[in-house]
């Protein structure tokens, strides 16, 4: 006997499970979802070396803006002297009294010899002046680079040759030695023998300078990643479809251009805080009693024999910060770029 078989008018009926489609699992969506900014974050994240050296970066910066209120809950500033007006202080030979540059719990960094000024409150302006001098230039040589590194590889020709060799002739003086010479240069230009400079035409003689000389390499740089990108096909094809070239510069060029930019940007922020404080040390920036790191260093180089207190703090505290800020240069790097690899 045969099995009955279903009578061909029957309905087919089907089932929930043949109807379902599989679904992705939660991770692989994820992970298709996540956009290359938030992939660098998410390495960056896992580089302890970064994330501890981002802490301190930021640590210094916010003391920086934050030095006028933490001057103000301390009680001092760094322009009294406290040494002449305070008998006891400093002794006969102008050195603190106390050991280890007179620190106690009323100066917590001590006392600098001959004036008695608080070493605390100089350091904290000291490091507001020169990260806020540092990174203004660092700014400036920054947005100048990119407008003409791109503009030479973009427009090419004349163009490309006449900038390409303007930037070989900067490239090729010996920046530290030009700075020297020129800053006295610049700034009597504009004040007499027996005017006293103000500060403030001191620091933008720096900008201008630094600024002047520094931009070279992040333009030599662009100029030959836009001459690679100018020839790929989305660059064609927004041409082809009528782009002008601005849009095709902040819509094409540009958002492959943001990785060396903040790359160059990590390397020349610590670059211009040393090169800041040297002038001021070597007597042609910023002088005391302005506080800054290289006037510090360069009063404690007077007594650094007698006691090292003096050129520990402005010392030790720039050491950190210009490594801390080149060791988050490298994270940011392999963070935007997966195929480096330390």
């Amino acid at each position: 006997m045969t099995p009955p078989t279903p009578s061909a008018a029957a309905p087919l009926e089907v089932t929930d499970d043949v109807a379902e489609k599989p679904i992705a699992s939660p991770d692989s969506k994820a992970g298709q979802s996540r956009s290359p900014g938030q992939l660098a974050w998410r390495r960056f994240k896992r580089d302890r070396t970064g994330v501890i050296s981002a802490f301190i970066v930021i640590f210094f910066f916010v003391v920086a803006l934050a030095a006028p209120l933490i001057s103000q809950l301390y009680g001092k500033d760094p322009y009294t002297t406290y040494g002449l007006n305070t008998p006891g202080l400093l002794g006969d030979n102008g050195f603190p009294v106390k050991p280890n540059g007179g620190i106690d719990g009323e100066y917590w960094f001590g006392i600098d010899p001959q004036l008695g000024r608080d070493v605390f409150t100089f350091l904290l302006y000291a490091i507001r002046n020169s990260l806020l001098i540092a990174t203004a230039i660092t700014v400036f040589v920054v947005i100048l680079g990119v407008v003409i590194g791109v503009t030479a590889g973009y427009i090419g020709g004349k163009t490309d040759w006449f900038l390409g060799r303007v930037i070989d002739i900067l490239l090729a003086f010996p920046q530290q030695l030009f700075f020297v010479a020129f800053t006295p240069v610049v700034v009597a230009m504009f004040v007499g023998d027996n005017e006293n400079t103000p500060t403030w035409l001191v620091v933008v003689s720096m900008v201008l300078l630094l600024t002047a000389f520094g931009w070279a390499s992040i333009a030599r740089l662009l100029r030959g990643q836009v001459l690679a990108l100018r020839e790929r096909e989305f660059v064609e094809a927004a041409k082809v479809t009528g782009a002008s070239p601005a849009r095709i510069i902040f819509k094409e060029l540009l958002p492959n251009l943001w990785t060396p930019i903040l790359i160059q940007a990590s390397l020349t922020l610590p670059l211009m805080v040393t090169t800041e404080a040297g002038l001021a040390f070597l007597g042609v920036g910023l002088q005391d009693p302005t506080p800054d790191w290289g006037v510090m260093i360069g009063n404690a180089a007077k007594y650094y024999q007698d006691d090292i207190t003096f050129l520990l703090f402005p010392g030790l505290t720039m050491v950190i910060f210009v490594l801390a800020f080149n060791l988050l240069g490298d994270s940011v790097r392999d963070a935007l770029d997966p195929k480096t690899k330390r």
